[in-house]
């Protein structure tokens, strides 16, 4: 049931004042920059500032832990080959929630605490070391050949104490 929300409220006072100045309406789909950007929904990380971006210029995809998803890669595979997106970039962040995460262990506790769930999630995606998850990442985009071939795929850890980025190999 949906009922009166007060952060959602407030949000949707923005959105409408926003609307009134809109000036984007013929902005074109495809990202200026032909730039993917794989990355957690963690709040303390706003990709569009630290990363320099401007509307339009990339393809932001977000999700806990910033894993490339069967629904993530879709979307690579559709920014790739409609879109033309030639640069991926997998970006994971110290002090994320999703190290250490055992899928088995959290699905177990939600079941105890609210029942089964007939179309919860099949995998958590937890991980226990940043460097291996974004090289795991990385094969997954790599090894896709639905991923326009001349996509190339680099793979960061942003550190969300000094909002630097470094680069995984």
């Amino acid at each position: 049931m949906s009922r009166p929300t007060p952060t959602i409220d407030q949000v949707l006072i923005h959105n409408q004042k926003y609307g009134e100045g809109f000036t984007m309406a013929n902005m074109p789909a495809p990202p200026s920059r032909k730039l993917a950007m794989v990355g957690c929904m963690d709040a303390r990380i706003n990709p569009v500032t630290s990363l320099g971006l401007a509307y339009g210029e990339a393809h932001i995809l977000r999700n806990a832990g910033g894993v490339v998803t069967p629904d993530v890669h879709r979307s690579l595979i559709v920014s790739t080959q409609k879109l033309g997106t030639r640069e991926i970039m997998i970006v994971n962040h110290t002090k994320c929630g999703m190290i250490n995460l055992d899928g088995d262990v959290f699905r177990a506790e939600l079941r105890k605490k609210y029942g089964p769930h007939p179309y919860g999630p099949t995998e958590f995606y937890g991980f226990d070391d940043l460097a291996q998850n974004i090289q795991y990442q990385l094969k997954i985009v790599r090894n896709c050949p639905w991923i326009h071939p001349d996509a190339i795929a680099r793979g960061f850890v942003y550190d969300v104490d000094t909002g630097l980025l470094t680069e995984v190999h």
